[in-house]
């Protein structure tokens, strides 16, 4: 703060250089910004003037505008170092801090400006959730600590109080007090500190379609900027003006923070109260969303053809470019001079005999010192010696290896110029083609695999090199060079002088006059990351040399320093050729060189008194950054600087800074030459030197907003969106110029517009090597008038250069093709957007100014992205504050929302060749998910405008005669289908046996005491219990003995079963029903995880009512534990009976029901939405069941069946204990816990036994297919044999999982798994069993349907690999005695064929009712008897709850007739209805399964309308935050909807029922109580 009135230029020199020492610790990240302040400030105190008005230690400072011509630093903020909003940007700072490409004080006060506007704070961000060991890179104390009291600390009426004393006490405390205290107060992520704001959006003066500003993320406490001086800066003269800022502190900290402005106890959609810092989260969250969109929804439109996706109407006040048609521009006539050589090699040639001992380059050392100089005579004689080598030295006379015309890769470091001088001089004169490339650095080199690509389209097979740098190449452990990713076998050639001969005196090179023919190939990256080697001829190569020194008026004899890189480009075309011909001293500094010592090309140009200097921006910025008041460099020997990237819109600033500091050093104004150059035209436009005095070209201020509608606008309104472009002077001598349109035909543009460069010339690119295709779109265009007729015979070549032609036919280039981005029919350039980015104090975040800015795209457009390296020192805090701001500074000057904005680790992107950033390789991994991120924030509701408007549901109101008539005329059947006939049962003995299972069993054990009906088997694979019908019989009347003496019970009161899977729980269950008592099966607790199984027991037991407990001594010793009682009241069990050692007594009598209609067992169980229902079985409907199945399966006394499925309820249940006492089968029973340990075990059964039938549930057949998937030649040669099977059914509540069972079958193929074996069953809560797979029906069939109709509730059958189809299976045969129909849910009226409704059932096996619904006891009174609203009024019908349809096949059944397929697809409770559309959520979790390798699970759900997205995570934690936007992606690509909230969590969290089953209900709870230790949690804005 000490430096607020003080005129550096006045300070003595050791304090000046003291200050500039600190400015580049501070850049270069050596010290924090605090400690850079602190010390200034003890620097700086004894010359502050004590004005009246400036008081330290205040916060609200008054300025005055510095006007002082020594551009000072800008004054800093006051109050906390925190205070990043505030700060304004410094003109010292180096490129240690910040990409010097982009520097521009007036855009960084612009931005600064910008976000001052969003002053209205109303709502808070949700910072991400993080987990403390995800990211070692920030280091931890910065973390906020994990919420461990969330209840303690979120009363609301305190932290109400708290708050409103804070207002008072901000008053009389320094801001920095402030900000730790609010840091302190809140222990959760989401602290008072990053509970960040909102804006308003600022009122536009024009409405143009923009996207809605992204959530104006001021942070509470940050200082507020205003920018006082209104009076827009002279951006035409060269001294930029300072100008005063004033800062403001808000009067209280709003925005809502954790409780204040409502308590945090949140409902959830159940009504369940929620007391957490996620809910808090979501909260804010969805107030930020409740803001207005920018571009109103326009009415929504459906037709099933259309795609759902909403076309912005054109907005009639977009600026339309009004100007006359464009006049080509003719460049100045090439003159002709009468010594210019022929061709360049007669120019070497010439020199190297004539001016031998002139000097042609000078290279340096690390240190910045000549290192040596190759004169001409040796250039000459050394390029003579290795053409002669590679024509003669080669292989063998008779076969040469290289002839002339043969392309040969240049690999040379920078550091070693001459080297590269004389291969390239060496292969024109050999007329060998020479294709330099970058040296690859390692096998996985970003890029290399491209460079791969360019070698192979050129056809290299040979690589010339030096010694030093083949030494470096990465070698195989017996020492050959690698192979390196995608590039053709090479064959290496060192060129140090040693290795080559002498040529022969009778051998002269063969030096032709220019033609046609290529000189050398240069390679150019594409926006999508191919490289392709730009040919250029014999005779442009010289053209463009002489244009190139008409241009720039070289003279025999100069001297020139060149900066940039010699291999390519401007450092090729003027310091290896136009100087070569102009006989030019050149005097290379290497980019290694200007890393160490940045002034180094200043001080060679002071003492070789260069005349020409050729540069990038970067290197203006770096020696200005150095300068250091060096008195003794002068740059007044200077003539032409020549400014290589003068192009880029950004370069104008650091000419402007450059001149500023450097024109004491005698530096000219009219000196500075920006020019504009492409790959394929060569050099574009180059400004000549002006005379000395004459005023200095005007600059242009253009509008923004103009721009990205491709018109120029000279801006008026709003200074913050203005862009100031300096002209690149005029085109080259004997050129020809155009402006085009970018996109579709060549169309000449409007005198207004903005379009592409068009250049025709002698002096380019001639093609494309080896492509000849993408050649004629780029060197061959003749451009079109209005009327699309061609102007003229001349080819014309694209430059990639966007511009417009100014006054006085000047060129201004206001971006480049390659960094276009066009999102919704807008043109953004990615150099703006970065220095945007950059113009957001970036130096406490981005490490070394390092961003790429890239677009993807996601659902029908374009999405910006920015990728930033973070510091290593930057806190979680300041990234998240940064990124905030980005994106609300990008929206306020530029308009357009960014869809995602990372931060990576310092030095993680990829690199090209010269340090830059490789954006092809970046946008790679991003789409690939191999970014790893540390910090990462994605606003797809703020730039995803395209959505439709959501679905109004119709009401219905359709009555049923229309409905019927409707169906008939339609002539489509009613959707129904019903299993085969029951049949009658013939013997009356049978039906005596059959109506009652405990009759039945009595009379097995009379009439085949020994038959064994059950076999089960431990994880060995070995029997360790059997029970034949007698044994079975006898052990259930002993349980019914002791019950009748011990429980005191009466008929019909609820018994229940608690055992792990065997036969004890069989046994129980029969001698429930010989006790006249109704067994209620139940899963006994997990005894390692006590508090989470042992409540639901404890439901079931209260619910159900019952009056007695059966179970296992172990088992009632936990019940009985102190564990148990931490969970539940142990004190209020009813009588708890354990059967393991029971007395041999018999009952006096065994109990016969008096009608079959009475109850013979409850059946309990929690649906996936976490509801848990019992249903009533009567005997009549076990015993038709059994029939059912027995029919369908064709089950006997002599057959085996293995069942490995929970016996606790459902299908599974009848199965287990009920089928085989039925059918009199004998049930092999295999306990799915078993698998656990032994993973074969079950498949190693069906081969032992030679089972036919087998029943699984789909988490077995999981775990065998991800266990055993790889074994599979293992288990064969074992002797594992499947072929025996011949069914295989899965027994579920759901749609059949295809890719499951599919996968199941590929896998297990090779062990004789038929193909056709494996199918599924449907059952639900009302009917146990309406489908199965038995051994008569046909195969189960398979359908595409379209996930789109599928959302509005209907069905489309589409091909097989269409778009957004959706395969469904059958779910198996429906089983005799059922009859299916499918019914409108609402209306209740029957559907027609291949129509989505509910499932309704009518059978005799259907249960008789709920015995309870807990917690929903209102609901479902009528799932079991319902009519249909028409149709058939008399039958009864019981709901499923799911939907389906049923579709008429082809194939016929058993009977001769067509078959009727049901398909299910989901079920009703568990769909999200979102944006007015139904979604089934299996479906958004195989597409999330899909984003990324690592994803090992994901399930869905919603709160309040936000999506919520839970991944696990299979890979490594720092690849936890690639997930989020490509599951962002998938989901919007695939579903239309934008997920709101992204939680990556460990594997295993997601809850599976014992079916398999997601329990996403449970999942939601977890999170919504903060259960789930999340890595990450990324709320989607």
């Amino acid at each position: 703060m000490a430096d607020r009135g003080v005129d550096l230029s006045a300070l003595p020199k050791e304090v000046r250089d003291q200050v500039a020492e600190l400015d580049l610790e501070l850049s270069e990240g050596d010290i924090t910004q605090k400690g850079f302040e602190k010390k200034r400030g003890k620097l700086l105190a004894p010359y502050v003037p004590h004005l009246p008005n400036v008081n330290l230690s205040l916060p609200d400072v008054q300025l005055s505008p510095g006007h002082s011509a020594d551009p000072s630093p800008s004054p800093e903020a006051p109050g906390p170092s925190t205070s990043s909003a505030s700060r304004h940007h410094r003109t010292h700072r180096s490129g240690g801090a910040r990409d010097d490409r982009y520097r521009s004080d007036i855009h960084t006060e612009a931005v600064q400006a910008a976000l001052a506007k969003h002053k209205e704070e109303k709502m808070a961000l949700p910072m991400p959730t993080k987990r403390r060991s995800a990211f070692v890179q920030s280091p931890i104390d910065t973390c906020t600590p994990p919420d461990t009291s969330s209840a303690s600390e979120d009363d609301g009426s305190l932290r109400r109080k708290a708050a409103f004393s804070a207002v008072l006490a901000q008053s009389l405390q320094s801001p920095d007090y402030w900000i730790n205290r609010s840091v302190q107060s809140s222990s959760t992520s989401s602290s008072a500190s990053s509970t960040l704001s909102h804006g308003e959006p600022k009122a536009q003066p024009q409405p143009l379609p923009q996207p809605q500003p992204a959530a104006s993320l001021l942070a509470d406490i940050l200082a507020i900027t205003r920018i006082e001086n209104s009076v827009p800066p002279d951006v035409t003269s060269s001294t930029p003006q300072e100008r005063g800022s004033r800062v403001d502190l808000p009067p209280a900290v709003r925005g809502m923070s954790r409780g204040q402005s409502r308590s945090s106890m949140i409902e959830t959609a159940d009504g369940v109260p929620v007391n957490s810092r996620v809910s808090t989260k979501i909260q804010q969250l969805l107030n930020t969303l409740k803001r207005p969109k920018r571009p109103p929804l326009s009415e929504f439109f459906l037709d099933d053809s259309e795609e759902i996706v909403e076309v912005p109407q054109p907005d009639p006040n977009t600026p339309k470019p009004e100007g006359r048609q464009i006049i080509p521009v003719k460049g100045e006539p090439l003159g002709v001079v009468s010594n210019w050589p022929p061709a360049l090699q007669a120019a070497l040639a010439r020199w190297g005999s004539t001016q031998a001992k002139s000097p042609a380059l000078t290279a340096l050392d690390i240190t910045g010192k000549p290192l040596y100089t190759l004169t001409y005579g040796k250039l000459w004689s050394r390029s003579l010696k290795l053409a002669y080598t590679l024509l003669n030295k080669l292989g063998t006379k008779t076969e040469p290896v290289i002839q002339p015309g043969d392309r040969v890769a240049l690999v040379y470091p920078n550091s070693d110029p001459a080297m590269f001088w004389v291969a390239f001089y060496g292969c024109l004169l050999a007329e060998v083609i020479p294709v330099p490339i970058e040296v690859p650095l390692s096998r996985q080199d970003a890029g290399s695999q491209q460079i791969g690509f360019l070698l192979g389209s050129c056809g290299v097979s040979l690589a010339l090199t030096s010694e030093v740098c083949l030494k470096g190449l990465p070698k195989t452990p017996n020492g050959e060079i690698i192979q390196f990713k995608g590039w053709p076998r090479m064959k290496w050639v060192v060129t140090d002088t040693k290795y080559l001969t002498k040529p022969s005196k009778d051998w002269q090179p063969h030096i032709p006059t220019a033609n046609t023919d290529t000189a050398y190939i240069e390679y150019k990256a594409s926006k999508e990351g191919t490289v392709m080697g730009v040919a250029v001829s014999k005779i442009s190569m010289l053209t463009h040399c002489q244009a190139l020194t008409q241009a720039c008026n070289y003279c025999e004899g100069e001297t020139l320093v060149n900066v940039l890189d010699c291999k390519k480009d401007m450092g090729m075309w003027h310091g290896v050729l136009t100087s070569v011909m102009n006989r030019i001293h050149t005097i290379t500094v290497p980019y290694a060189v200007m890393k160490a010592c940045p002034m180094s090309w200043v001080q060679r140009v002071h003492i070789h008194k260069a005349r020409v200097a050729l540069v990038k921006c970067r290197d203006l910025h770096w020696a200005m950054m150095a300068h250091k008041d060096q008195r003794d460099s002068s740059l007044s020997s200077i003539r032409m600087l020549i400014v290589a990237d003068g192009a880029n819109p950004w370069s104008v600033s650091s000419c402007d800074a450059f001149l500023n500091v450097f024109q004491s050093h005698g530096l000219k104004p009219e000196v500075i030459c920006p020019c504009a150059t492409s790959p394929e035209a060569l050099t574009v436009a180059i400004r000549r030197p002006g005379a000395r005095g004459a005023p200095l070209p005007a600059r242009a201020i253009l509008s923004m907003g103009g721009l990205s509608h491709g018109v120029i606008r000279v801006n008026t309104e709003d200074k913050n969106s203005a862009l100031t472009v300096q002209d690149v002077g005029h085109i080259m001598p004997g050129a020809l110029m155009c402006i085009v349109k970018p996109d579709g035909p060549p169309q000449l543009c409007k005198t207004d517009e903005i379009g592409e460069i068009v250049i025709s010339s002698r002096a380019g690119g001639t093609m494309y090597y080896g492509l000849p295709g993408v050649t004629k779109n780029t060197f061959e265009v003749i451009p079109v008038n209005q009327a699309g007729a061609p102007i003229g015979e001349i080819p014309f070549s694209r430059t990639g250069l966007l511009g417009f032609v100014g006054p006085g036919s000047l060129v201004f280039v206001v971006g480049k093709i390659e960094g276009l981005l066009m999102v919704s029919g807008r043109r953004h350039n990615a150099d703006d957007l970065v220095a945007t980015a950059l113009a957001v104090e970036p130096v406490k975040t981005v490490y070394r100014g390092r961003i790429a800015v890239f677009s993807v795209t996601v659902f029908y457009d374009e999405r910006i992205v920015i990728v930033a390296e973070q510091r290593p020192d930057a806190s979680e805090e300041d990234s998240f504050q940064w990124m905030s701001r980005v994106l609300q500074a990008i929206d306020s000057i530029h308009q357009v929302g960014l869809y995602c904005l990372a931060l990576v680790p310092a030095n993680t992107l990829p690199k090209t060749p010269l340090g830059g950033i490789h954006i092809c390789e970046t946008k790679q991994n991003f789409l690939e998910g191999n970014l790893h991120p540390c910090n990462i924030l994605l606003c797809p509701h703020t730039c995803v405008t395209n959505m439709p408007k959501p679905r109004q549901k119709q009401p219905v109101d359709v009555g049923p005669a229309s409905m019927l008539v409707g169906n008939l005329v339609a002539g489509k059947r009613v959707a129904q289908a019903t299993g085969r006939e029951l049949g009658v049962v013939e013997d009356q003995d049978l039906i005596r046996k059959h109506q009652f299972l405990s009759e039945a069993l009595q009379w097995r054990a009379q009439t085949d005491p020994d038959h064994v009906l059950y076999v089960l088997l431990n994880s060995k694979g070995v029997a360790v219990c059997t029970s034949t019908c007698a044994q079975l019989h006898k052990r259930a009347e002993k349980i019914t003995a002791t019950l009748m003496e011990r429980g005191g019970l009466n008929t019909g009161d609820n018994v229940v079963l608690l055992y792990p899977p065997g036969i004890d729980l069989i046994a129980a269950f029969y001698g429930c029903l010989y006790a006249g008592v109704i067994p209620v099966t139940v899963r006994p607790p997990h005894p390692q995880n006590l508090a989470a199984t042992l409540p639901t027991v404890r439901m079931i037991i209260d619910v159900s009512k019952a009056v007695c407990i059966l179970t296992t001594q172990p088992l009632m010793r936990i019940l009985r534990s102190r564990e148990a009682a931490a969970s539940v009241n142990i004190k209020t069990w009813p009588t708890i009976i354990d059967t393991d050692d029971l007395p041999r007594k018999r009952p006096p009598n065994i109990y016969k029901p008096p009608t079959a209609e009475m109850l013979a067992y409850l059946d309990f169980s929690v649906s996936t939405t976490g509801m848990l229902t019992g249903v009533k079985m009567s005997h009549a409907a076990i015993s038709t069941l059994c029939r059912s199945i027995k029919l369908q399966c064709e089950l006997y006394s002599s057959r085996q069946i293995a069942i490995c499925l929970d016996p606790y309820c459902g299908l599974g249940f009848v199965l287990w204990c009920l089928s085989s006492v039925y059918s009199g089968h004998q049930s092999i029973l295999i306990p799915p816990l078993e698998l656990e340990s032994s993973l074969p075990l079950w498949l190693s059964t069906l081969s032992q036994y030679k089972i036919r039938d087998t029943f699984c549930s789909y988490s077995v057949m999981e775990l065998c297919t991800k266990g055993l998937g790889t074994q599979t030649e293992m288990l064969k040669a074992r002797g594992l044999n499947l072929s025996c099977v011949r069914s295989c059914v899965v027994i579920a509540e759901e749609r059949p999982r295809l890719i499951l069972t599919q996968s199941f079958s590929k896998l297990f193929k090779d062990l004789g798994l038929s193909a056709r074996a494996v199918s599924t069953a449907f059952g639900s809560r009302v009917n146990l069993a309406i489908c199965l797979q038995g051994t008569a029906g046909p195969d189960p069939s398979t359908v595409y349907v379209d996930m789109k109709s599928l959302r509005h509730d209907r069905v489309r059958l589409v091909e097989r690999g269409a778009p957004q189809s959706l395969p469904l299976m059958e779910s198996g045969t429906i089983l005799p005695g059922v009859r299916v129909i499918i019914v409108n849910p609402e209306t209740r009226g029957p559907l027609g064929d291949s129509h989505l409704g509910e499932i309704w059932v009518t059978s005799p096996h259907s249960a008789s009712g709920y015995y309870t619904i807990y917690g929903e006891e209102s609901l479902q009174a009528d799932h079991f008897n319902t009519k249909l609203s028409f149709g058939e009024p008399h039958t009864l019908w019981a709901r499923t709850g799911y939907l389906g349809f049923i579709k008429r096949t082809e194939l016929l059944d058993a009977s001769g007739d067509r078959h009727d397929a049901l398909f299910v697809v989901g079920s009703l409770d568990e769909t999200l209805e979102l944006r007015g559309l139904r979604y089934h959520p299996i479906d958004i979790e195989t597409s999330v399964s899909r984003a990324h390798r690592c994803i090992a699970e994901s399930a869905v759900f919603t709160w309040t309308n936000l999506l919520v997205v839970v991944a696990e995570l299979s890979g490594s934690e720092q690849e936890a935050l690639d997930l989020v936007p490509l599951v962002t992606n998938v989901v919007l690509e695939e579903h239309h909807l934008i997920v709101g909230v992204v939680v990556i969590v460990d594997p295993g969290v997601i809850p599976i029922n014992s079916r398999g089953e997601k329990q996403r209900m449970h999942l939601r709870d977890s999170f919504l109580a903060d259960q789930l230790d999340p890595i990450y949690v990324a709320y989607n804005m």
